[in-house]
């Protein structure tokens, strides 16, 4: 989410609407329509807000925040590459189109570290792991990489926009 205009001018419906969407969907069949009963709301009015806020370009998307390791991807890594500035733009939109990439960002390179391409990996297995990696090499042309094995995951939160006062 976003905070691009959401703050003080917020009405007591919107920060209600914010208090309960910023802890994720629920798991239901029906997670509008549950969101909107929380705050006693009908669920097109609910619907209707979220949509003007993303007109106004207060939130850029709504979505879910996966565990991969309930999910049963409990393999993972955090695979670093060093690629050519004028290819990062390219790379990057090749490693979002593999499914078991869930992150790709770019940071800036150091003398002592070159990769400015980084890309979280997920799998079922340590063998899996390996071949989406080393087919993101092979599509990539990309030999330069380091893979940092993930040993556990320490924090996983939603942000907190909103706080009962």
């Amino acid at each position: 989410m976003h905070n691009s205009g959401m703050g003080k001018s917020l009405s007591n419906l919107e920060r209600q609407i914010l208090s309960v969407i910023q802890y994720g969907m629920p798991m239901s069949l029906s997670p509008y329509q549950d969101l909107a009963g929380r705050i006693g709301i009908p669920t097109e009015q609910l619907i209707e807000i979220l949509q003007q806020w993303k007109a106004e370009g207060r939130i850029r998307r709504l979505g879910a925040i996966v565990n991969h390791f309930e999910m049963g991807h409990g393999t993972g890594a955090m695979v670093v590459w060093n690629v050519p500035e004028k290819r990062i733009e390219g790379v990057g939109t090749l490693f979002t189109s593999f499914s078991k990439v869930s992150h790709a960002y770019q940071r800036p390179s150091r003398k002592q570290w070159p990769y400015n391409l980084y890309t979280m990996v997920h799998a079922t297995s340590t063998e899996e792991l390996a071949a989406t990696i080393q087919a993101m090499s092979d599509q990539s042309g990309l030999t330069e990489f380091r893979e940092l094995e993930t040993l556990k995951e320490l924090k996983k939160t939603h942000p907190v926009y909103i706080t009962e006062e």
